[in-house]
């Protein structure tokens, strides 16, 4: 990874959370808290699963995020019981990942973060981090998408090449 993939990736997940959440705003709440069997279960458990991946990593790489919401207990914690505050969390989240990459350089991203997981010593290169971080929210926006789909939704596409395409 080149700061410059850090940066557009960065823009694309808040480019696509906005399109996300946009579409399960217009969701009546019975559906968006509806257990559909996902692996966190309703809309809600998924995109908290999501917020509270990037609280969890945004933590690690040294990022404070009390701003956003207090620091998660598990994976499947959420921190918020409903859409607008998750949402407006996702924004903040969101803010504090485009900051942190606007001035990455080779040398940060090739180095290395050491961190706790789950209370034991573990370490990363940054790169590897944030791979991994947009990776995630990528793969559980797109159970998100399908579960849209599933309640009769149109889901927005939510494409890489969508957004450089709307963003040159």
């Amino acid at each position: 990874m080149i700061p410059e993939q850090a940066r557009i990736f960065a823009g694309y997940n808040s480019w696509a959370n906005e399109r996300l959440y946009e579409a399960v705003a217009a969701l009546p709440e019975s559906d968006y808290r509806r257990d559909l069997q996902a692996f966190f279960g309703s809309l809600h458990g998924t995109l908290s699963h999501i917020l509270v991946g990037d609280l969890l990593w945004l933590g690690r790489i040294g990022r404070d995020t009390l701003d956003v919401a207090p620091p998660p207990a598990g994976l499947d914690a959420v921190p918020f019981e409903d859409l607008a505050g998750l949402r407006a969390a996702r924004r903040r989240a969101d803010g504090h990942i485009a900051e942190f990459c606007a001035d990455l350089t080779p040398k940060r991203l090739a180095g290395t973060v050491t961190y706790l997981r789950w209370g034991e010593p573990s370490s990363q290169r940054l790169w590897q981090i944030l791979a991994h971080l947009f990776n995630h929210q990528t793969h559980h926006r797109g159970q998100a998408h399908g579960l849209l789909t599933r309640l009769g939704r149109e889901a927005p596409p939510l494409d890489l090449i969508y957004y450089l395409r709307e963003t040159g």
